[in-house]
């Protein structure tokens, strides 16, 4: 059951499962290892029919490989091998090609195995069923590479104003550089790849200082030669082209935005620490840490982890971040798979940029910017940390180090407790337990957001998932107009109004695969007093409302609920994909149609 809360061939022998270890059955989900990673991208390099490109260098024209991850098992196989001593699965690996040097560009994605020595690869059903357009596919460095230069060249008639209006500029800026955000969608309909880019003081916390221009680039065209400025935006005002910005400069008609200077130190934006608290209690001392006064309670092996009742198997994704499968608790699994899906911020706002912007931080690559954490900040440091491997957008696989951390944490509330009164000032007893929990924790750094992911285990049985919004907000240059879209922050800056939605995957396996799913209502009833005639007495009662399905939908669909929950299916594995935030109009997921055949979900 899939529920979501606001997924030449040769074998190989392996061990089947009941000789299995548990090692052995978690790693049949474990993360590609660098060996496997470079010999997927060594092997379809070699195949001369997909004619690949190195990704860096060259022209954008050319056929890449984008993204290599671990496909995993299906469900069926998995379980074959976990429950009743099937053969182990063959490991395999997703793997995602941007076909840009074809006649007719297009993205596909790739099976291939088996590993660690694959000798075939083939395509995989695209999210949906649809074939995935070009358009859709998430940015890379090289094309971002080609939006500097776009800008570079635009704003050379801009120079007189950009220097005297903020101090700093584009071309020939040694240490006082213009840089630039993008947002999205990349324009208003499918197949559209026009960004409006937000062009700020390259300065500890740019997101910060936005220069108040604005400028959209057209980028559709393979040929970075053939990018053009379409619109510019500058203080409330829109521009066809830069010569006529400049032109309105030049002639005295343009109401100009002068920037302070920054100071070289106490940066507002900055993370230094600074200020003082006003009470004058010890704030340059240590806080309270974590400790393990006995040694650790939980036991990491491999990608295997396990604490009191629990055992989880994790990996952590390079397209979407942290996926746990076969929870189980004292042996018995209670979920197949547990896992973040997306993360959805909407945006209001007066400029072009702040307007346009909808973040689906999937097509973002959101697992695969799992910098390092910091013992001590991010995690405690008696923390076990893990080491992480992506292969996104790159010409290998890249170490991540500490990209995720194990930790036991008081929760400071004790899990039960009681005192006995005997209610005469005495009493017969006091019991209570410890507050502890097991954290699974990792980060998402999309751009200007921090995200803090993790999963916590408790040791009664309950599983919690958290996240935490941190970094520097998305802002935009402050107008008058603005105040009615966020709160003025600073003297030329807007923090915008935005909402969060973030996605999660639960396939519940509750004393089997097979599960109901109903829903319960309480009411009041008002019945008559069966020990006092005459007298009536009101009492709460849970009332069945049958089996059913509620959706968490985002825009345009009018509909937003906290759950959802469907059948599950192998072709339903996940709620979004990487190619939703270049294509929201026409997803390739379309979460809504996963309900729209009304399927039965009793012990389904």
């Amino acid at each position: 059951m899939w529920l979501l809360a606001l997924l030449a061939m040769v074998a190989t022998a392996a061990t089947s499962g009941p000789t299995a270890s548990p090692q052995e059955k978690a790693s049949i989900f474990a993360d590609l290892s660098v060996a496997e990673l470079r010999a997927v991208r060594t092997f379809l390099l070699g195949r001369p029919e997909l004619g690949l490109s190195p990704s860096r260098g060259g022209p954008l024209a050319k056929n890449t490989l984008f993204l290599v991850e671990l496909l995993p098992p299906k469900k069926d196989l998995a379980l074959r091998y976990l429950d009743r001593g099937g053969p182990r699965p063959r490991r395999q690996a997703r793997a995602v090609v941007f076909f840009g040097g074809e006649a007719h560009p297009n993205v596909t994605e790739f099976a291939v195995g088996p590993l660690p020595r694959p000798t075939f690869y083939r395509p995989l059903r695209p999210p949906g069923g649809r074939p995935i357009p070009f358009s859709s596919r998430p940015m890379t460095q090289q094309e971002y590479e080609g939006l500097h230069r776009v800008l570079e060249v635009a704003t050379r008639p801009l120079y007189g104003l950009l220097r005297r209006a903020t101090g700093y500029w584009f071309h020939n800026c040694s240490s006082r550089c213009l840089t630039f955000s993008d947002v999205a969608p990349r324009g208003v309909a499918p197949g559209e790849r026009r960004t409006w880019l937000v062009l700020q003081r390259s300065v500890e916390g740019f997101f910060l200082h936005p220069v108040g221009l604005e400028v959209l680039v057209d980028h559709r065209d393979p040929d970075p030669a053939r990018w053009e400025v379409q619109r510019l935006w500058y203080n409330g005002r829109y521009f066809s082209t830069p010569q006529e910005l400049a032109r309105s400069y030049e002639e005295g008609t343009l109401a100009v935005a002068h920037l302070e200077e920054l100071p070289s130190r106490g940066l507002f934006s900055s993370y230094e620490p600074r200020g003082r608290f006003s009470t004058g209690t010890p704030s340059r001392v240590h806080g309270a840490k974590v400790c393990e006064p006995q040694g650790r309670r939980y036991r990491l092996r491999g990608n295997l982890l396990e604490y009191g009742g629990w055992s989880v198997a994790f990996r952590l994704r390079s397209s979407a971040g942290l996926q746990l499968f076969d929870l189980r608790f004292n042996g018995e699994r209670v979920a197949f798979e547990v896992s973040l899906q997306e993360a959805i911020a909407f945006y209001g706002g007066h400029t072009p940029a702040a307007m346009q912007t909808k973040y689906m931080d999937a097509g973002w690559g959101m697992g695969s910017v799992t910098y390092e954490l910091a013992p001590g900040v991010d995690c405690p440091e008696v923390a076990t940390f893990v080491d992480a491997h992506h292969f996104y957008d790159a010409e290998g696989p890249l170490r991540f180090s500490k990209a995720l951390c194990v930790f036991e944490l008081p929760t400071g509330v004790p899990l039960r407790r009681h005192f006995d009164s005997d209610f005469q000032g005495g009493f017969h007893f006091y019991a209570g337990l410890e507050g502890h929990a097991l954290v699974l924790r990792t980060t998402s750094t999309v751009y200007n957001y921090d995200y803090i992911w993790d999963f916590l285990f408790y040791p009664n049985g309950v599983l919690e998932a958290k996240v935490h919004a941190t970094g520097f907000i998305h802002a935009t240059f402050y107008t008058p107009q603005g105040r009615r879209y966020g709160s003025r922050v600073h003297r030329h800056l807007l923090g915008n109004l935005h909402t969060h939605l973030v996605h999660y995957k639960v396939d519940l396996d509750v004393a089997g695969s097979g599960n109901s799913f109903e829903t319960l209502d309480i009411r009041l009833e008002n019945i008559s007093n069966p020990w006092s005639p005459g007298a009536r007495v009101s009492r709460v009662a849970g009332w069945f409302l049958g089996w059913g399905a509620l959706t968490l939908c985002v825009p345009p669909s009018p509909q937003r609920y906290p759950l959802a929950v469907t059948r599950r299916h192998e072709e339903e594995a996940t709620s979004s994909s990487i190619y939703a935030q270049n294509n929201p109009w026409e997803p390739l997921v379309d979460f809504q149609g996963f309900l729209r055949d009304n399927e039965t979900l009793e012990d389904q």
